[in-house]
């Protein structure tokens, strides 16, 4: 079986042969192995349960990575069984560089929607791997593939101690954003797949990821420079450059991203913590390597850079016990019993929902004010990151009602008028 791009002459040929009995068995041949590959996916999704971000099913049948590929293995085993049936192979000489194109094509959209889905950069890609896809294929199929391969082989540049040509800088580059995608595919499924079966804790899960999508990234790198001809060896100054640059140039950049490694590493902040940084309180939706997202309980968002967090005043009021306590002061008449009241209160404050029992709520007489007794009571609540609002304000109102209940008066402020004589 020959996979050699054709000339001219092979693509007359072929074309005359297209309207012979040979070719419309060919093209019968042809959907025969379209409608097994159908077949055997839309099989195997009634027993894999897959997402429908999944790279190999898709969202259909079709859309897929592996109907392509199974559609093209049975073309190729299809072309070497026809010289045994005597049929010359016109029709799979021109579909199989289609449906490597459609391969290529298909693994690239569905690898970039899995790493990447909210990004706006995906449709560009997509588009731009189709057309090097299928002018890649109109080239095999016109045989004008190795003409321009050559072409781009005599086109060569010194670069150090080694000669880089142009051919190997594009298959390096086409190598490059393949290796990059994968890696980010890779740490997406390790993401959603490994890791979340391992351990439920999600900074751990964050600096494994980050950690594995680095360790891909610098792996794909260096097998892109070496696909393109270039002398890792040659990269030594350049790398001492990036040092010295990062090390001058990009000190707050360099220093977030350490930061973001030491908050995940030691747990001190994680996902989920109601933490309050520079008067701004909220809930920690996200930590990334360079900053960390806090979501208000109001609908805002921070973007804090972790270096901020490792250098400044940070208050966690879910590190070691979730357990917040909250105060509300009221005033009683000078004529109330507080023996009476004050265990009244108590019980009051216990009944409100999200008010914990154990520890109890506790009432403190803690002022003579001027107008009357000031009282103050205590309680504890373990949802800080449901707020305080809510909470103070149903205590307030069972307060209040207790007090009414009661018969007890909230004074109001005593003011005494002198009026002169005129």
């Amino acid at each position: 079986m020959s996979t050699q791009s054709l000339d001219f002459e092979e693509v007359q040929r072929l074309l005359a042969s297209f309207a012979t009995t040979s070719a419309l068995m060919e093209l019968g041949l042809l959907l025969g192995c379209l409608a097994l590959s159908w077949l055997i996916v839309s099989r195997l999704r009634r027993f894999v349960q897959e997402r429908p971000a999944s790279v190999l099913f898709g969202s259909h049948v079709v859309d897929g990575v592996l109907f392509p590929v199974l559609a093209l293995v049975a073309a190729f085993a299809a072309r070497r069984a026809l010289p045994m049936l005597g049929i010359k192979s016109a029709v799979f000489k021109l579909i199989i560089p289609v449906l490597v194109s459609l391969v290529v094509i298909r693994l690239t959209a569905r690898v970039l929607r899995a790493a990447m889905p909210e990004s706006r950069w995906v449709g560009l890609l997509e588009r731009s791997v189709s057309w090097l896809a299928w002018g890649g294929s109109i080239l095999w199929i016109t045989g004008l593939l190795p003409a321009v391969m050559e072409e781009l082989e005599n086109i060569s540049w010194k670069m150090g101690n080694s000669q880089v040509t142009l051919r190997a800088m594009i298959e390096g580059g086409l190598t490059a954003i393949f290796v990059m995608v994968l890696a980010l595919w890779l740490s997406a499924v390790i993401e959603g797949r490994l890791l979340r079966n391992a351990t439920t804790d999600l900074s751990l899960r964050k600096i494994a990821v980050n950690l594995t999508r680095a360790v891909l990234l610098f792996m794909g790198l260096l097998l892109a420079l070496s696909a393109a001809g270039i002398d890792l060896t040659a990269l030594g100054v350049l790398g001492g450059a990036i040092g010295v640059g990062l090390g001058f140039g990009l000190q707050k950049l360099a220093a977030n991203y350490v930061s973001g490694f030491v908050i995940l590493a030691e747990r001190s902040l994680r996902i989920g913590d109601m933490v309050k940084v520079d008067n701004f309180e909220g809930r920690i939706s996200d930590i990334k390597t360079r900053y960390t997202v806090i979501r208000a309980l109001n609908g805002r968002e921070a973007i804090v850079p972790n270096e901020t967090l490792i250098t400044t005043r940070v208050e966690n009021s879910s590190l070691a016990d979730p357990q917040v306590l909250i105060s509300t002061v009221v005033q009683v008449d000078y004529a109330a019993d507080l023996d009476v009241v004050m265990p009244a209160l108590v019980t009051a404050v216990s009944e409100v929902p999200r008010v914990l029992k154990d520890p109890a709520p506790t009432v403190q007489l803690s002022n003579f004010a001027a107008d009357g007794l000031e009282l103050t009571l205590v309680f504890w609540i373990c949802d800080p990151e449901n707020g305080q609002g809510g909470v103070r304000s149903e205590v307030n109102l069972s307060i209040l009602r207790t007090l009414r209940s009661m018969g007890v008066e909230i004074p109001y402020p005593q003011r005494v008028v002198h009026q002169g004589k005129a």
